[in-house]
């Protein structure tokens, strides 16, 4: 597997491991809770395996050409490793209620996945190709979109961590218990 997707899917266990079902419910007002960010981060997986598959049935990368607005917006991303704040989420990627349980089941093979059908397009048409359109960053290669899985997964990460260090800390368990 990709050194960024296996990265990723070691954070997301790590900052979910041993939390129930209750834990992963808890949020704060109007904000997600830790099963509900898993499931959007789920949902971004299968909407790039999506995407790829389509990429691979057409028989033609479908990444369209490349602008300078699209080169800032994933250089920020990709290359700096900045995640810039306050953006919605795409309608697509907005959970919708999966238990708790059933997607950290599944999250880590969809990542997988997501990997695997990735390498089968850069074997395809190059790695060197953009070979499909991120709805915001434009045009990007498959390490580029694996980069930014990465990305975007570990700003998300962070926020099941502060999550689970309150679920912790209302359960009783003391400081050594929640480490990270």
């Amino acid at each position: 597997m990709d050194f960024y997707l296996q990265r990723l899917q070691d954070a997301i266990a790590s900052a979910t491991e041993g939390l129930n079902a209750e834990a992963l419910a808890l949020h704060a007002e109007g904000k997600w809770c830790a099963a509900e960010i898993m499931e959007h981060l789920y949902l971004t997986y299968t909407g790039t395996i999506k995407g790829f598959e389509r990429c691979l049935e057409a028989g033609k990368p479908l990444a369209r050409p490349i602008t300078l607005r699209d080169r800032l917006r994933s250089f920020v991303v990709v290359k700096l490793n900045y995640l810039p704040e306050g953006r919605k989420a795409p309608k697509n990627t907005i959970p919708r209620g999966m238990l708790p349980e059933q997607v950290r089941a599944e999250v880590a093979a969809t990542i997988l996945a997501m990997d695997a059908i990735i390498a089968r397009a850069e074997e395809k048409y190059g790695k060197s190709t953009r070979l499909l359109d991120h709805p915001i960053l434009g045009p990007l290669r498959g390490r580029e979109w694996r980069k930014f899985h990465w990305v975007h997964g570990s700003h998300h990460v962070k926020q099941i961590w502060s999550l689970r260090n309150s679920a912790l800390a209302a359960s009783g368990l003391g400081d050594d218990d929640r480490s990270h």
